[in-house]
């Protein structure tokens, strides 16, 4: 507001100058006399002013007339720069237009106004890096995929357009399906870029789906080192890579290297149970069996899991049942009030044949949590006991219908799987397994009863499922 009273005031103070700059004039008695080809004229001072201004008007209109008659000689004469400057800015105007009115039509999701505005953009303009990824969205929008491909195509022969190029055709090998190509896409994309997040994740995502677990760790310390996840976040998860590529090398036949990625796997994050259990694996088959033990006991005091059990279990395979009581105590000491030691101590104690000791342990586990495998080996105590076989019977009725216990659960789609894997066979997620209760339902135990094992033997746990006497036990490892 106060801009525009100095302007107005501005602009009528210009008008009384001029004002009374022509009344000076006017009033003035002086003339200015001109004689020229015989004729003489006598101009007052306004006059002469007025002649004098009119003369510069038609000098500088001369002036452009001849500079126009110049520009076309020019051009007549193959110059294009002259004449055609006014042209091309009108063009590029146009073309400008055109490009933000498409790139709006794509925001509000108009596909034939944007696929126009598009065309009208790349006609006026010329200008590919410019125009082809709104022709390529475009066509996206208007569910021309081929077309929108041949334009991301285009794109990979410019530097300046390569990635975002590739990103395009990521994108809908993904939406095709075509996980190979996009494999190929995303590692691409990321030799241009590793900075990107996207990409960062599609290619994780991916590598991890194909199984190239060291690629994956690649990306996984990239991420890491640009502050995409956190240190304690990238151990973990590159443990268990790590854990997994172990078992690649030692489906492979090459038990070296599998022994060297299952220690490390272990050393990066102690208390993930298939990396301790690979590693004390590994341990023994070097005959390093107090390395193995040592490994077994930290990563059963940080989460008693069934199959740190059986790996211990394994170090001593001909021992007696009583024997491996009594070696077992070691571990069953770390964690004493856990759920998983308890039952591993009744399983043991049946195995013995001692069957008090047995009902001891599991406590009153039949009435707080009564599981499958905790119902089963109530069943197995009564019997040993010299309960009826209604009394039997009973408890493993209860047990067909108990829930299973804890099993691998995915933390984000809470599916259940019967062994653990670092990306979840129903929604692809990685590393959210994690051995717990589900929250509803479940599948059978992987070899019925857990405690089968440690009784008669893998070789007979499936047969023996819901026959176990005193008689058929056998201690853990014997056939």
């Amino acid at each position: 507001m106060l801009w525009s009273l100095v302007k107005i005031a501005l602009f009528l103070a210009a008008v009384a100058g001029l004002t009374f700059g022509a009344a000076m004039l006017s009033d003035s008695g002086e003339a200015i006399r001109i004689v020229a080809l015989g004729q003489e004229f006598n101009l007052g001072a306004l006059q002469a002013a007025i002649l004098i201004t009119i003369i510069v008007v038609v000098l500088w209109v001369v002036f452009k007339i001849v500079s126009f008659i110049v520009a076309f000689l020019r051009f007549v004469t193959g110059d294009e720069t002259a004449i055609s400057r006014y042209f091309d800015r009108n063009r590029e105007r146009k073309g400008y237009q055109a490009l933000a009115e498409g790139m709006l039509a794509i925001a509000s999701g108009e596909s034939r106004l944007a696929m126009s505005r598009a065309a009208k953009a790349e006609r006026y303009l010329r200008r590919p890096d410019l125009t082809n990824l709104l022709t390529a969205q475009a066509a996206e929008m208007n569910g021309d995929t081929r077309r929108s491909e041949q334009v991301y195509r285009r794109m990979l022969n410019d530097p300046r357009t390569r990635f975002v190029g590739i990103r395009g055709l990521l994108s809908q090998k993904l939406g095709d399906g075509d996980t190979d190509t996009a494999l190929k896409l995303a590692q691409k994309a990321f030799a241009l870029n590793p900075k990107h997040p996207e990409v960062q994740n599609t290619l994780f995502k991916l590598q991890t789906e194909s199984g190239d677990w060291k690629g994956a760790r690649d990306v996984l310390l990239a991420k890491m080192r640009q502050g995409e996840i956190p240190k304690d976040v990238h151990k973990r998860r590159d443990a268990v890579l790590a854990l997994q590529e172990a078992k690649v090398v030692l489906d492979q036949n090459s038990s070296i290297e599998a022994r060297e990625a299952a220690i490390a796997a272990n050393k990066s994050s102690p208390d993930l149970i298939p990396a301790a259990a690979m590693a004390a694996k590994a341990y023994a088959d070097q005959g390093n069996t107090k390395a193995a033990t040592r490994v077994l006991l930290k990563a059963w005091e940080a989460q008693p899991h069934p199959d740190l059990a059986g790996v211990f279990a394994s170090l001593e395979p001909s021992e007696s049942a009583a024997e491996r009581l009594a070696r077992f105590e070691k571990l069953l000491s770390l964690r004493p009030d856990h759920e998983e030691t308890k039952l591993l101590r009744a399983e043991l104690s049946i195995a013995a044949e001692d069957f008090p000791a047995a009902r001891r342990a599991l406590g009153n586990l039949a009435e707080t949590n009564p599981t499958t495998r905790t119902l089963t080996l109530m069943a197995a105590i009564e019997r040993g006991e010299g309960e009826s076989e209604d009394v039997v019977r009973g408890w493993l009725a209860r047990a067909v219908t108990a829930p299973r216990g804890k099993q691998w659960c995915c933390d984000k789609c809470q599916n259940i799987q019967a062994e653990w894997g670092p990306v979840c066979d129903n929604c692809g997620g990685f590393d959210t397994l994690s051995w717990r209760e589900p929250t509803s339902g479940g599948v059978p135990l992987p070899n019925g009863a857990e405690m089968l094992p440690l009784i008669v033997g893998a070789g007979k746990a499936k047969a023996d499922a819901f026959d176990i006497t005193p008689d058929n036990a056998a201690p853990m490892g014997e056939k």
